[in-house]
This record gives C-alpha cells, structure tokens and sequence, in this order.
C-alpha cells in the first residue's frame, strides 16, 4: 500500500507546536450498522483449522461433560426422590461446578494454541496510535506517548506512524491541563502528535473512536488502540503491524497486556496473577476463538477500513442500564468484525504490552459497576443477525462472569436453608400408616465431599499447572526463583480467598441495582489511588461483617460442622474492613516486595520504555485543579498562547449546547467586572464553551485581573 503524501516524511520535524493541531481531513465512511439484518460487504467467513475445533471441543466438550458428571453426582447424592431445595441446589450447583470445569477446559485447551510468527519483508502500513482519555492524568498517560514514539522511531517506523490523542474531557481545568502538557509533549516527540477534543462526548469512548475514523480514518491503514495507563513496545507494534499487513482478512489482534506499576498488595496480587496465570489462560482462548476472537478495548491493532465497515454501533432502543449506548462496545466490535468476514485473533506470544491495574479493592468495585452493566447489556444482542456462534460465547462467558457472584450467592444460602430444615424438622419416617418399611431420608455425604474436592481441585490446578510452568521457563529466575513463585502463588490463593467473597457480595449488589434499573454512569476511572480510612472501608463493608458475623453466630450454635465448609468465605466477610485496607496499603506491598512475593519479572527489570515514561512524565507541566487554577492562564500570557495553540477550529455548526453556552458565556463575560467574576458567573458547560474558543478567551483574558 502506498504512503499518502501528506504522512510525515522524516522523524524529528514534524511534531512541533507551531504545527497544526490536528492533520488535514480525510473522511472515512462509518455506516451505523443495521443489527436485524445480514452483514454487506467484508471478506467472507473463513473456516478454522482442525486443531482450532479440537481446543473447542476440549474446552466446551469437556465443560458439558464435567457438568454432566456433576449433576449425576449431585442428585445420586439425593436419592431418588429429591426434596424441592434439595432441586434448587441441584439447580444451583450445576452451572457453578460448570464455570469451574470450564476453567480448567480452557486451561488445557491452551495445550493446541498455535505457534505465531513475524513475517519479514517490507512493510509500508500507514498506523496511528490512538489513545481516548477522559479526566486522566494527563502526563502519565502522555509521557507514555512520547517514550512509544522514540521507541517507534527506532524501529524504523518514524515515517509510516502517526499518534493522536482523543480527549472526552469536559472538565475545564483538566482540559487546560490536557492542552498545556500535550503542547509540552509534541516538543518532544519525534513523531507527529495531534490533538483533538471533543465538543460532546456522545457514546462515550465507541463515539469518540468512531468519530475519529469518521474524520481522519482515510489517512490511516491500521490503528493501534491504547487505554490511558496502557502501552506496547515499538517493537511489538512493529510486529503486529507485519502481521496484520500479511493477512489482508485480519481485522483486529489482541495482545495479553501485563499488568505493570502496582504498588498495593491488592495492585501487586492482580499483577502477579496476570503475570503467571494471564499467558496460560490467553493460549486457551486463543486456541478455542482461533479467528473469532475477542476484544478487550485497548492494545490492540485495527484495520481502520474493516473497523469502518463493520463496527458503527447503534445505540439501544430504550433507556440505560439496558438500552442507549453500547458501553462494552469493545466485545460487540470484535463480534461485528467476525460477522462481516473478518478475522479477530488473540496473538498470545507478544509480551511488550503493558496496562495498570486498579490500586484497591474499592476502585476495582467501581470499574466493574460499568463493566457489569455493560456486559448485561450484551444480552440484548445475542440474537444479532450473523452473528458467529463463539462470537456468542464470548458475551455468555462476559454476562456469566458476573451473574456467577449471585449464582455463588444463591447456592450458599440455598444449602445453609436445607441444612437449617434437617436440623429443625423432625421426620416423619412412615407417612402411610400401613408402611411396612420407613422412608430413610437420602443424604450421600461422601459423594457430597468428593464432588467438593473435585471442585476445589479443577480450581485450583490452573493455578498449580501455571506456576509450574513458569518454573520451566525465565519468569520464575526473573520473579525470584522457583521458591518464591511457589510461595507467591500460595500467597495469591490465600488472598484471593479473603477477598472473594467480598467481591461475590459486591458484584450481587451491582447485578441487583442493573436489574433494578440504575445507570452506572461515566466517571473517571481511578489509576492511582489512596489508603482508605477506616470510616471509608467500614461504610463499605459493615453489611459484609454483619453477614458473615450472623451466619457464624448461627452456625456455631446449631450446626458447628458447617464451619469447617464456610469457615474461608465467613473468614473473608468478618475480615473484610481489613483486608480491603490493608490490600491498599503501599507499605504493605513494599514488605511483600522486601520479601520476594508477588515479583513480576517487569518489576525486577523494567521495561525501557515504562522507565523513559516516568522520567519524561516528570519534565512533563503538572496537573492543577485548584480553585484559581484556570486563573493563570489570564495572569500568564505565554500559557494562554499555548493552550490557544492547542485549540482545534470550531465548526460552522456547533452542537446546540455548546451553541447556548457560548452565547451565555459571552454575555458573562462582558458584563462582569474581572476575569475572576466571570468564572464564578459562568457555570461548568460555560466556561468550557469559553475555554473551546479563543475569542472568546482573548476576550476574557483582557478582563482585569
């Protein structure tokens, strides 16, 4: 494919501030795509291999069969005649040893994941690298920007790559704090780095890429999609852009991002979990999706032209939680692609891409709130016309992740029911009174204990299988040894334990107020986060204590062998203010650290590429969100020309709200004394209507001070 004639033709000069903010339009055709009815256009379908069926039939195959084999059990553990909540267990039981057996199905499925290569030869793919951000915080999350951009330009791929920020921000002094440090940053990238942010944030993230292709995706061959804590070596770029550009019926690859710069245990024992047991567990998937597979929303590699055809994403008929925008758009694009012909892979041997994690327990609550909703949502769109059937078992697998947290629920209180009616009712062994022989009731303890241990053991041995594997393999010398990767994994499980059932509570809470009809929202995700107090964790958790407290108290008294199988979820209940904060403790993961556990190998040996971005970010203008923060730039002259500099030009046609609070703002303006009335004047969606348009800024700025 030849390079357009207006892409960078050397790097180094391009990327200056007196630069245009962003590059000339190329408009690319993005049809909102009609779900109820058969895909136009695309590649077509291609078949899998043999080996693709075989990991299916390994994963989803033997997940039945374990399913199966856990329901006889189960009911022959009853009898014959089962009792209606000895049905309701039955009922409950199956689909939860099923998710646990498919854990472990996938996991040696991963056995027949292919082996992937980088073609060589020339490659002259037009990329950009794409990051949406949204109340970020912007250094970071440009400093990352600018360390890719030297590593890309020494790969050789200076002339062929662009990168753009796509800001959603509407909070005024986070987007002066946007256009001061990417003003910085463009200075110092030797690629070019545009800029652009939007008037309105509709659809959210899916809008704000999709309006991007819409204006600028004829410009580009392949997009390289980032999140604002996530980036991916030059080099693994470099690759995947090679292997996109030598099959022209790839529409997407996913890489395995590693989890990098947790400092919390909770942050630590995601990472370290992601670090030993990701790899496995993303063979087995991409050996059972072969070319349907799935996207996670960021690093990853796009055919701007397949994204184009296929992934225009309606809004839902109806009001949210279940209707409106599509808020996992990511898997319904990856399902989008497949159904037009496309193929969607996960390339499992990349490892130059990295993301953050969330820093506790509490902020991984709030994430999974909107992804809970999101993947809800999905339910709507099973019945999509065209759709592959594992492109359906992605969603099932995406909506089972979390109703499995009230399933787990629900089979505990459901057992804790039937063993409060043993202990309570008395028997009635001759219910006919000319009965001969009583009716015994049918209760197989042991083939109840070895269903649980068989559980325990299809839990736990994916686990025990990766570690294992990293034994064999640099990861364990590059986490401390073979010792201290046994001895982190069993920390691993312990904590994980604790925090389970935390976490089924939660997630219960989240499925609830969906179904009840409550909107997640859109917030800014949290990144770097705090120890929270205890008046914090115990407004969070009290419900926990209490529950996990009166069940105890319950049990002891009537029914103490019971114990012996809650006493790990109880455990994590009572312990839950605890354990959420100590979990966010920075001084408690540094004594972990101290001591070998949960080392990742990125921790001994930081990727380049993570160590330039923190020094870059340093050199970076840093945030301020104060009160007078907006201020400066009327005291300052030279950042007001700045921020200017990074203003893109209004359209003709300006959204009607942004039309209003300009009209509103200008009256404002010129009707109050000093620059710091108007601000009070002025409310949030007035001052960024002013902030947006540098006439109105001069006007402003030239207010007394």
């Amino acid at each position: 494919m030849s390079m357009a004639t207006d892409m960078p033709t050397a790097g180094g000069t391009d990327a200056r501030p007196a630069d245009p903010i962003v590059p000339p339009a190329a408009p690319l055709t993005m049809p909102v795509q009609d779900f109820a009815r058969a895909p136009q256009g695309g590649p077509g379908r291609r078949q899998n291999s043999l080996r693709v069926w075989m990991a299916r039939l390994i994963a989803f195959g033997g997940t039945a069969a374990l399913a199966v084999y856990g329901f006889s059990q189960m009911l022959a553990a009853f009898g014959a005649d089962p009792k209606p909540m000895q049905i309701a267990l039955l009922v409950l039981f199956v689909p939860t040893f099923a998710w646990v057996g498919f854990s472990f199905c996938g996991t040696l499925a991963g056995f027949l994941a292919p082996r992937l290569t980088t073609p060589d030869g020339p490659n002259d793919a037009r990329v950009v690298v794409v990051m949406p951000i949204y109340h970020e915080d912007v250094a970071t999350s440009t400093a990352l920007l600018v360390a890719l951009a030297r590593e890309l330009e020494a790969e050789g791929m200076a002339q062929r790559t662009e990168i753009f920020v796509l800001s959603d921000t509407r909070d005024p002094a986070i987007a002066v704090n946007e256009t001061l440090v990417v003003h910085a940053a463009r200075a110092l990238s030797p690629l070019p780095m545009w800029y652009r942010r939007r008037l309105t944030n509709d659809d959210r993230k899916s809008g704000n890429l999709a309006e991007f292709v819409r204006h600028w995706g004829g410009r580009y061959d392949q997009m390289v999609v980032l999140d604002a804590d996530s980036v991916m070596s030059g080099a693994t770029i470099r690759a995947l852009s090679a292997r996109m550009a030598a099959d022209d019926r790839v529409g997407l690859i996913q890489t395995m991002p590693m989890l990098v710069g947790g400092e919390t245990i909770f942050a630590r024992l995601t990472q370290f979990a992601g670090r030993v047991y990701g790899p496995m567990i993303a063979r087995g998937v991409a050996a059972w999706s072969g070319d349907t597979g799935n996207y996670w929303g960021h690093n990853a590699i796009v055919r701007v032209t397949a994204f184009a055809q296929a992934c225009g994403l309606p809004r839902l008929p109806g009001t949210p939680p279940f209707g409106g925008t599509i808020l996992s758009h990511d898997f319904v694009e990856a399902a989008a692609l497949c159904r037009a012909g496309w193929s969607v892979r996960l390339d499992h041997d990349l490892r130059g891409s990295y993301e953050g994690c969330p820093p506790t327990l509490l902020d991984m609550a709030v994430r999974e709130r909107r992804w809970a909703q999101g993947n809800l949502q999905h339910s709507r769109l099973l019945g999509v016309k065209g759709l592959r059937g594992i492109s359906r078992a992605h969603m099932i697998i995406g909506i089972m992740g979390f109703l499995m947290s009230p399933l787990w629920l629900a089979l505990i209180l459901v057992g804790l029911i039937l063993s409060a009616t043993v202990l309570l009712s008395t028997p009635e062994y001759f219910p006919n009174a000319y009965q001969l022989f009583p009716d015994w009731p049918v209760f197989d303890s042991r083939r109840m204990l070895w269903l649980f241990a068989l559980a325990m053991a299809l839990l736990l041995l994916p686990k025990f299988i990766a570690t294992f594997r990293a034994w064999a393999r640099p990861l364990a010398r590059n986490s401390g040894g073979r010792v201290r990767i046994f001895a982190s994994a069993i920390f691993e499980t312990i904590l994980s334990a604790l925090i389970a059932p935390v976490q089924m509570l939660v997630q219960t809470r989240q499925i609830f107020e969906i179904l009840s009809g409550r909107d997640s929202g859109w917030n800014a995700q949290t990144r770097a986060g705090s120890m929270p107090t205890w008046g914090v964790v115990l407004r969070h958790h009290w419900a926990h204590v209490a529950l996990g407290a009166g069940t105890l108290i319950v049990l002891a008294s009537f029914s103490p062998a019971q114990l012996i199988w809650l006493s790990p979820i109880l455990a994590g209940l009572i312990l839950s203010p605890v354990t959420s904060r100590l979990s966010a403790s920075p001084v408690f993961g540094r004594w972990a650290r101290m001591r070998g556990l949960l080392v990742t190998p990125e921790e001994r040996d930081p990727p380049a590429i993570l160590t330039e971005a923190t020094a870059i970010a340093r050199g970076l203008p840093q945030a301020d969100t104060g009160p007078d923060s907006l201020l400066r730039l009327g005291r300052d002259a030279g950042l007001l020309a700045r921020h200017v500099a990074m203003l893109a030009p209004l359209p003709e046609a300006l959204p009607r709200s942004v039309h209003l609070a300009r009209i509103t703002a200008e009256a404002k303006i010129a009707h109050a004394p000093d620059q710091r009335q108007a601000l009070a004047d002025m409310d949030r969606a007035e001052t960024d209507a002013m902030l947006l348009d540098p006439a109105l800024l001069t006007r402003w700025s030239r207010l007394p001070a």
